[in-house]
């Protein structure tokens, strides 16, 4: 019950301060927490908490799907007697064991959802996605913008926005190799122009599953397919004509490469067009090798798990700082739930 009560004082004094007119605040954002994602997650809640955060944003890929992810059927060779999950009761299971054991314990912190290439797996499909998480879909922030962009749409989208003080936060969904669609695509290309035109919006913040074309770790965005090449590109250049020709300050997030590497898109695709750009699936995944082609300009970094907190200056710049987490942080709040061999496993052998 302290415990509850602990987190509506938290965030009600981070609300507070989000609204006050002058002051910086903070949101935090990381993505992937299939595999491991129910011991991970609670200590990225616990983090996000303690540093201010008025939302957390997850970037996609709850659950593996394909198979089962090790926090729900520790590995055989751990030794833990694990009663065996069967695929139908996993498949069942699966979405509302994220929810219990991966979003309840932000409490009541604003969470935020993106749908990722694992939400699609077969037997799940976007719809399924809409369906599972409408409350999330449905908050009243996303609701209203929704409603006031246009009237008459009364349907859940895999994407949307919403604005916090002078930020339009948008979310896009690329979790199949035929996104951006045209629908998205004229979507994204309406708020766009109204966020050039609005003296009230000074920032964009973008954040998807699968990186825009062109970036650092282009083997794994949305350079694999050709209409995602295509469609992204489209994306990447209006969001720099957000900034180059009305000079609004434009930030790109994603995650889907499990490791941590910013400066994304200082590539030879972009030259002269650079946006500042993240890479963040560090959040519970199979952690991946980094691409061969890394610098130490984007400060990667892999066998990592961590979110991201951003710091909003009253001018509307966004400094983001990487925040890693240790096997203590995972121990501090899973030490009663899960063996500890399984934590064990989850911090030193869940890797390439």
């Amino acid at each position: 019950m302290r415990y509850f009560f602990g987190l509506i004082l938290i965030c009600t004094s981070s609300l507070v301060a989000q609204n006050r007119p002058g002051r910086s605040w903070k949101f935090a954002v990381s993505g992937d927490s299939r595999d491991c994602g129910d011991i991970v997650m609670p200590a990225i809640a616990s983090g996000v908490h303690k540093s201010g955060a008025v939302f957390y944003w997850h970037l996609g890929d709850f659950r593996v799907i394909y198979r089962l992810d090790e926090d729900m059927s520790p590995p055989a060779d751990l030794g833990l007697h694990n009663q065996p999950l069967e695929t139908p009761t996993y498949l069942k299971e699966a979405w509302p064991d994220f929810i219990a054991h991966q979003i309840m314990p932000f409490g009541g912190l604003p969470v935020y959802l993106v749908i990722g290439n694992h939400e699609i797996i077969p037997p799940k499909s976007r719809e399924a996605w809409l369906v599972q998480f409408a409350d999330w879909l449905e908050k009243p922030t996303l609701r209203a913008q929704r409603l006031k962009d246009d009237p008459s749409d009364h349907k859940l989208h895999a994407y949307y926005h919403w604005m916090e003080q002078n930020i339009d936060f948008i979310a896009l969904d690329n979790a199949t190799p035929d996104q951006f669609d045209p629908d998205q695509m004229k979507w994204l290309h309406d708020v766009l122009a109204r966020d050039e035109t609005s003296p009230e919006i000074r920032t964009i913040v973008v954040g998807m599953h699968e990186a825009l074309p062109g970036s650092m770790g282009r083997m794994h965005s949305m350079s694999e397919s050709p209409l995602g090449d295509k469609s992204g590109r489209e994306a990447y250049e209006a969001l720099w004509h957000a900034h180059d020709s009305a000079h609004k300050r434009v930030y790109v997030l994603a995650s889907h490469s499990h490791f941590y590497m910013d400066n994304i898109f200082e590539t030879a695709d972009w030259k002269d067009k650079v946006l500042p750009g993240w890479i963040v699936g560090t959040a519970g995944a199979q952690r991946y090798k980094l691409p061969a082609e890394t610098t130490p300009a984007q400060h990667a970094q892999t066998n990592v798990y961590g979110y991201m907190v951003a710091t909003v200056a009253p001018d509307g710049a966004v400094s983001f700082e990487f925040q890693r987490l240790s096997i203590d942080d995972l121990r501090a709040i899973d030490g009663s739930a899960y063996p500890e061999a399984l934590v064990r496993w989850c911090y030193e052998s869940n890797k390439q």
